[in-house]
């Protein structure tokens, strides 16, 4: 228990005995995911049909924090973490995707090369949020600077760009044009919830079905971008080139520790603890607690609360030479 931080290359082996996962803890986890979502969601529609709004309103965001807690089971899956027969990971996985509006195969082929790459400068540009070194963005003309400067607003950042990937880009297999695996896995997701919104569309009506479920899911998308968004932009991240790049270090410094509340953590299945996450991604949601509590100082490793992650968000260039993200504010105190 006392492998100090630096030693990177003794973490994953010391994380071994936490990687086993349980058929009997999984079933429980979607059984109490899945069972309060379809009673939540069907509350909404009741709600709605009896012009109780406020009923309906107040339901929004939990019953997306329970379609954000299924998208982790569907990531676990990916990981082969759920289960530890491959074929129930992956179909438990693609069952979920219909829910998620995300497409299981597609998304598990393209997040792996995300923790393949992580924090290497080299290998920028799937499954990251696009991130300029000082040096380009001082060497990018005035047009792809204002495109870049568009692109980290935070309107476009955690309202429009969500509403873009999962409402449309999620619909073709955006970066994997020419391959048909992506494209299978798409088509299917795509046909897959046709199949469920139909015949619910034809008990309720397709105005019921949007006005239930559209906010679901865009509350949803948002939450699900910001918590992509915290796990590796923050002020002392990490970022590397070429041979300095290391996948451990990337993950160890290069991931937060989301220290979220209670109910937080519990809705977004432990994803906040993303430095051990990353660091051996086999290991169960439900058991990262038990690495934090058997290696204490791995709680302080990346860790950003909650008023940090909000402060954040105008961190948007990698300063190479004082190994950090800054603002715009303080790149022009640079210059």
């Amino acid at each position: 228990m006392t492998t100090p931080i630096g030693d990177v290359s003794h973490w994953r082996n010391a994380l071994g005995k936490y990687r086993t996962p349980r058929v009997s803890r999984a079933l429980y986890e979607i059984a109490i995911t899945a069972v309060p979502f379809a009673a939540c969601w069907y509350a909404m529609y009741w709600a709605l049909t009896h012009s109780q709004m406020w009923l309906y309103a107040l339901l929004i965001v939990p019953t997306a924090g329970f379609v954000i807690r299924l998208f982790l089971i569907q990531h676990d899956c990916g990981h082969g973490a759920f289960f530890a027969n491959r074929r129930a990971n992956d179909w438990t996985g693609r069952l979920i995707s219909i829910l998620t509006v995300t497409p299981y195969d597609h998304w598990r082929r393209a997040h792996s090369i995300h923790h393949a790459t992580s924090g290497n400068l080299n290998r920028r540009g799937v499954g990251d949020v696009d991130t300029l070194t000082v040096a380009e963005y001082r060497a990018r003309s005035r047009l792809t600077r204002l495109r870049y400067r568009a692109y980290r607003h935070p309107a476009v950042m955690f309202v429009i760009g969500p509403v873009f990937v999962f409402l449309f880009q999620n619909r073709l297999p955006a970066g994997f044009m020419r391959q048909w695996r992506p494209w299978f896995s798409t088509m299917a997701t795509n046909a897959a919830m046709l199949v469920v919104a139909v015949p619910l569309i034809w008990a309720i009506g397709w105005k019921a079905f949007l006005i239930v479920h559209l906010p679901i899911v865009l509350v949803a998308a948002f939450i699900g971008v910001w918590l992509f968004y915290v796990q590796h932009q923050f002020e002392q991240t990490y970022w590397a080139k070429g041979a300095e790049w290391n996948l451990r270090d990337a993950a160890l410094q290069g991931s937060s520790h989301y220290d979220l509340p209670p109910v937080l953590r519990w809705f977004t299945a432990n994803i906040g603890v993303h430095h051990v996450h990353h660091l051996s991604s086999r290991i169960p949601f439900y058991r990262l607690p038990d690495v934090l509590t058997d290696y204490p100082e791995l709680r302080a490793l990346g860790r950003v609360t909650l008023w940090q992650s909000i402060k954040s968000v105008r961190l948007v260039l990698w300063d190479e030479n004082a190994h950090r993200l800054i603002s715009f504010k303080e790149l022009r105190r640079l210059a």
